[in-house]
Order: C-alpha cells, then sequence, then structure tokens
C-alpha cells in the first residue's frame, strides 16, 4: 500500500504561522486584520485563494497580487516559527515506515515550502514532496495526486490518500483515490461529513489500524 498524506492540517498544524503571515501582509496593505478561526476556513485552495478570501471584498487584482507578495515574502521567513507535526504523527510515520509504505506529501503551498518543510520535518520517512508549480494544477485537480504517484510507481488501486479539508475529499474523487479524513486538522468531523467525507479518523493510530486491516493489506 501507499498512502499520500496532505501537509497543513494533516501532518502539521500550521495554522499560527499562516495566520501570522496572512496578517502582517493585511498591516502591510492598511487591510483589517483576521482572527486565527477566519485563517482557519480560509486555507485549503493555495496562499492565493488565501490572500483573496482574507482582504476586503471590494479590492483589486492589484493590490490583491501586492498582498499576496508581502504574505509570500513573510512566510518564506517565518513558516517554521510555530508549525509542529500533530501530536502522534512522527510516532504513526515511522510505523507505517517500518511497514514497508511508501509515502508521500502533496500540499498546495508552494513547492519551496513544501520541500523545506519536510526535509524539517519528515525527512526520514517522507521523501516525496509535491507542492505547487507553474506545471502543476492545485488541489482539487488532480494533478498533484497523480505526480506523487508517477513518482512512487503507485497506482490507483494501492493508494489512499489522508487529508483534513473538503478540497481533500473533492482531490481524490478527482484521482480516483479512497480518501481518509482526518478530524484534528482545520476541519471538524460535522463539517468534513456535510462536504462527502466517508472514511473519518480522530487519531493518527487510527490510520495505522486501518491499514492493518485484513481487507487493505
Amino acid at each position: 500500500m501507499n498512502i499520500i498524506f496532505d501537509l497543513d492540517g494533516t501532518l502539521l498544524n500550521t495554522l499560527d504561522d499562516l495566520a501570522a503571515s496572512t496578517n502582517h501582509a493585511l498591516r502591510a496593505c492598511g487591510y483589517p486584520a483576521r482572527t486565527t478561526e477566519e485563517v482557519r476556513q480560509f486555507v485549503g485552495n493555495g496562499v492565493g485563494k488565501l490572500i483573496e478570501r482574507a482582504v476586503p471584498a471590494d479590492t483589486t487584482a492589484e493590490d490583491m497580487e501586492r498582498c499576496l507578495t508581502y504574505f509570500r515574502h513573510h512566510y518564506a521567513d517565518h513558516c517554521l516559527d510555530c508549525t509542529v507535526p500533530y501530536p502522534g504523527i512522527q510516532a504513526m510515520l515511522s510505523e507505517l515506515h517500518q511497514q514497508g509504505i511508501a509515502m508521500a506529501i502533496v500540499s498546495n503551498k508552494l513547492q519551496p515550502a513544501v520541500a523545506e518543510l519536510n526535509q524539517r520535518y519528515f525527512a526520514p520517512t517522507i521523501s516525496i514532496a509535491v507542492g505547487e508549480t507553474e506545471q502543476l494544477r492545485r488541489k482539487p485537480a488532480p494533478d498533484m495526486l497523480q505526480q506523487a504517484m508517477r513518482i512512487m510507481g503507485a497506482t490507483e488501486t494501492d493508494t489512499i490518500y489522508v487529508g483534513d479539508s473538503e478540497v481533500d475529499v473533492l482531490t481524490a474523487q478527482a484521482a480516483h483515490l479512497p480518501c481518509i479524513s482526518v478530524t484534528w486538522g482545520f476541519r471538524d468531523r460535522d463539517f468534513l461529513l456535510r462536504h462527502g467525507a466517508t472514511t473519518l479518523i480522530s487519531t493518527p493510530q487510527q490510520l495505522i489500524d486501518y491499514v492493518n486491516l485484513p481487507i487493505n493489506r
């Protein structure tokens, strides 16, 4: 079996750093700040969409791009300030790695940030990390999952996708993969169920249990 993970809200709690960079950019442009809970609802479709949702409704495209530039510069320097793996993640990845499970990360974050975060936190167990580039459409398009699968030598029949949002549910559907939705991330259980999630887990250990079910071996 192969497992592809979303990053933000699934493996890493990046919310505080995303909120800090969002508000840095908003302040630099003279816009009102957003609460961390607001930013939680804005993430999932890449940083461009995050800023589009965070700026005032009447913001011009030019000013939105300026705000996005402030965000990118700040986040490049501060993406590791508060970001940490969720409890139990490292132990889960180590156990899956020991079982011979091939793993990868896909994320709507920019590729340099995805590579840096993977190298810092997950390099011993995950070597494939696919982020936003000009060549790959962002999730929920299936491009990133398909790219990771090509690198892994994986197929639709031996791969599952693990994420925390409605975007991840749609991405798995587009790639014809089963989706495991986690409830410890940026969306809660009720929200996920309303948006099409069918298999949910509330702890990293439950993913190990799922993988080890006889039907999945």
